[in-house]
């Protein structure tokens, strides 16, 4: 009896170890959507910094609700590899390719993508690398948010720490709107139109496609 159970914790033990630990084609994939992800935050700098400023002229703090794009690197990421450390390295990957294409905020982009890696980072991992629904999506994306809005508070040559705390309350409620919807909803409407046409079938989120059709 006290054999039998040992052996089914150490089978249960391997599983988990293999569940969660990294394969080559993770590590392929999470480079790809870096890049791909990177693409996608280049051409918004343009397109979602205009927002931005539009939003911010017209009420200061408002402008966080064009940042969601900025955060889908780390929720696509963890949707999925759901591996630990995916989100964090699927965001970073981005920023870098963000930087390196060229934009106004240089090596910023890149500290900000940790911070908001680790923030989606956190919520796959709250949940073990198990859950990954759309509220859970939703979740990782205003955690992303949270990251980006405690950089900024401390960050850079005029944090928004000397900022209104009216400021930093609307650019906060902007940020996790933003996040929820344009890095959450959508990275996950994303995640299941990709696994749709096949490209997943080597990940659970593919899988599980399969299973609901």
């Amino acid at each position: 009896m006290h054999a039998s159970a040992t052996a089914q914790n150490v089978n249960s033990s391997g599983a988990v170890a293999r569940r969660l630990n990294w394969r080559v084609v993770d590590i392929v994939v999470a480079a790809v959507l870096g890049v791909a992800i990177g693409l996608v935050f280049w051409v918004w700098n343009t397109i979602g910094y205009a927002w931005f400023t539009a939003a911010d002229g017209l009420t200061p703090g408002l402008g966080g609700i064009a940042v969601g794009i900025w955060l889908l690197g780390g929720v696509v990421g963890g949707l999925v590899i759901r591996k630990p450390g995916a989100a964090l390295v699927v965001e970073v990957v981005a920023a870098i390719v963000s930087m390196l294409i060229g934009n106004i905020w240089g090596v910023s982009t890149v500290l900000e993508g940790i911070a908001q890696g680790l923030g989606a980072e956190l919520i796959f991992a709250i949940f073990l690398y198990r859950r990954f629904s759309l509220p859970i999506a939703a979740l990782a994306g205003i955690a992303a948010a949270a990251g980006a809005w405690l950089f900024e508070l401390f960050y850079g040559s005029s944090p928004n720490i000397l900022k209104s705390a009216e400021f930093n309350a609307i650019y906060l409620g902007a940020l996790v709107v933003s996040g929820a919807l344009l890095a959450g909803v959508l990275g996950w409407l994303l995640v299941r139109a990709l696994a749709a046409t096949g490209a997943l079938s080597r990940f659970a989120a593919g899988r599980e496609l399969r299973r609901e059709v």
